[in-house]
């Protein structure tokens, strides 16, 4: 990116979290609720059409299963949003995805689940850029994809520390290849996991459950007395929400390698993703339908998961199928979905207990006049931090006082979604976009939690000015999202994005033998974020690993057969 478009919002500082609003792209796709349009015969009912409920949706529909998802605001897709403000569209919930190459199992997984039809196009390279310090001392580190590119980079960027990267790199790597062992306890019979935990047996046989206990800070200190490096080794923290003192080695891995061959985003926007997937649940007798709030998940006197009701204005609709999976999120479900008397089940409760919820996010969003030729845009992403030392960084700024760290925010994600997108410029020409991402406390926001959206009063609107003061230039439109919003538009608990959070805790054997697809309640399942990891690919290895247990099969290795084939029969073609 034209680094002086960029340098008004260094002085606010910043890093990364997404939220998610509304889209137009897709809403003739977005039949609103009424029992009418409830197909007879359900075999399925799931709640929440992020990707780990659209995917399930899709997996079981071409299984032959007639699906209903319902989705309590008044678009479908969660975070595969697009919303459209004063003629600018912002894409807010996907910023860049990895491992888009042909023959992977995430490509082929997005392939089947979208007929082939969603297209992905490459970012840069290198496709992110690290900021560090001050203005009057700023340092900008780029992160080229290629694992030889990545390293050959940074070494000649950080002269005298070729050992410590080589070993950061290996070390990445060998523990991002033990996130098999993850899928086996959340997949095989329950007396096996827990076995498997109990011996320890999980943690010597697995390189990912191995470094899951020891923080990022914890090894690249280790590996570096380099302050910068250091930086540069954590900063895509973001991604998945905990300062590096909090974050498990294990999922920072996951992050880094899932990077290291490029970054995509797809081909029209994100709205793209569920606009492909929407008419295969239909195809196969389903549907998807939206302004329909769940607000309590229906039981038989055996206490097995047999509907669910909605809200029709004043009035509750019963709907009812041999099956309920939510992908509302494990705290929705659990706390606001089921019975008081189900509530307090121990296992339910020793659940909640292994879990909490992610830190809040808070998003920016900027229209511009002007193509991204004209405007120095670029299809890359920018991790701007005042400082290097990230836990220092962050320590301060979500224990700071609210108006003192809304004016100093420090950390910030920067992209561009106009100029990532190769059909922009056809939608919207003349018009570009900037989408800017930071971390927020829930509480900052809680007191007008139940204000409505768009109109909780002035104090709000002030708070959300203090934020968004920077002078920026060449600005015809800019808007913040905060926690609140993020809450109103995907139902998320406390204004999480990531789901259940990503802490050192998370990566616990033990919870991840405990917390999956199967809940303590017969014929009511869990999808997306907070069954496996969050973010795209983490959400739709939720949809698999809970697709796995309802069809009896295990979806995650047919995926990998599938790519391994199809990439067998394209190289014969091509011979002939």
């Amino acid at each position: 990116m034209h680094w002086t478009l960029i340098h008004p919002y260094i002085t606010t500082g910043a890093d990364l979290f997404l939220i998610c609003l509304v889209f137009e792209h897709f809403a003739p796709f977005s039949l609103g609720f009424v029992p009418s349009k409830v197909p007879d015969n359900l075999d399925a009912i799931i709640i929440g059409s992020g990707i780990g409920g659209l995917g399930l949706a899709v997996l079981l529909a071409k299984a032959g299963k007639k699906v209903l998802v319902l989705e309590q605001h008044n678009k479908a897709g969660g975070c595969c949003h697009t919303f459209t403000e004063k003629g600018f569209e912002f894409d807010v919930g996907i910023h860049y995805i990895g491992e888009m190459q042909d023959y992977t199992p995430i490509r082929c997984t997005l392939d089947q689940m979208t007929n082939g039809q969603l297209q992905w196009v490459p970012l840069n390279n290198p496709f992110d850029h690290v900021v560090l310090g001050p203005p009057e001392n700023r340092r900008r580190y780029p992160i080229y994809s290629g694992s030889k590119r990545f390293t050959d980079e940074l070494k000649k960027r950080f002269p005298g520390e070729e050992k410590a990267i080589d070993e950061y790199v290996k070390l990445v790597q060998k523990t991002g290849k033990g996130i098999w062992f993850l899928g086996l306890l959340k997949s095989c019979p329950v007396p096996l996991a827990k076995f498997l935990v109990y011996t320890g047996l999980a943690k010597h046989l697995s390189s990912f459950f191995k470094m899951a206990s020891r923080s990022l800070t914890e090894v690249v200190n280790e590996l570096t007395e380099n302050k910068d490096l250091r930086a540069v080794f954590s900063y895509i923290f973001g991604t998945y929400g905990n300062a590096p003192k909090d974050s498990s080695f294990a999922m920072h891995s996951l992050l880094v390698t899932h990077f290291l061959n490029g970054a995509w985003y797809p081909k029209g926007g994100a709205s793209e993703i569920a606009y492909h997937m929407i008419p295969i649940i239909e195809k196969a007798g389903g549907a998807v339908l939206v302004r329909a709030p769940v607000n309590r998940i229906l039981f038989n006197e055996a206490k097995e998961a047999c509907g669910v009701s909605v809200m029709k204005g004043q009035e509750e609709i019963h709907i009812h199928a041999p099956m309920v999976i939510s992908d509302a999120g494990i705290f929705n479900t659990y706390q606001k979905l089921l019975p008081k008397d189900l509530q307090a089940m121990p296992a339910i409760q020793k659940q909640l207990s292994m879990m909490k919820p992610g830190e809040a996010g808070l998003s920016f969003f900027i229209g511009l006049t002007g193509t991204k030729e004209e405007l120095g845009l670029e299809a890359d992403n920018y991790w701007i931090f005042t400082e290097n030392n990230l836990d220092e960084l962050m320590e301060k700024y979500m224990n700071g006082n609210r108006e003192e760290s809304a004016k100093n925010v420090p950390l910030l994600f920067v992209a561009s979604p106009s100029a990532k997108d190769s059909t922009w410029e056809e939608r919207s020409p003349g018009k570009s976009t900037l989408t800017l991402v930071s971390f927020a406390k829930y509480e900052w926001f809680e007191e007008w939690k139940d204000g409505r959206v768009k109109n909780r009063g002035t104090d709000y609107k002030e708070l959300k000015q203090t934020f968004i003061d920077s002078a920026l230039e060449m600005i015809e439109y800019i808007d913040a999202g905060t926690p609140l919003t993020n809450s109103h538009y995907i139902g998320s608990s406390r204004g999480e994005i990531y789901g259940a959070d990503h802490g050192i805790a998370r990566f616990s054997p033990e919870l991840n033998a405990t917390v999956r697809p199967q809940t303590p309640l017969k014929n009511l399942y869990l999808t997306g974020q907070d069954v496996v990891l969050c973010g795209l690919a983490g959400a739709l290895a939720g949809a698999l690993t809970c697709g796995s247990a309802i069809l009896h099969r295990n979806l995650h290795l047919d995926t990998m057969i599938l790519a391994k084939k199809t990439k067998s029969v394209d190289a014969k073609l091509k011979r002939e």
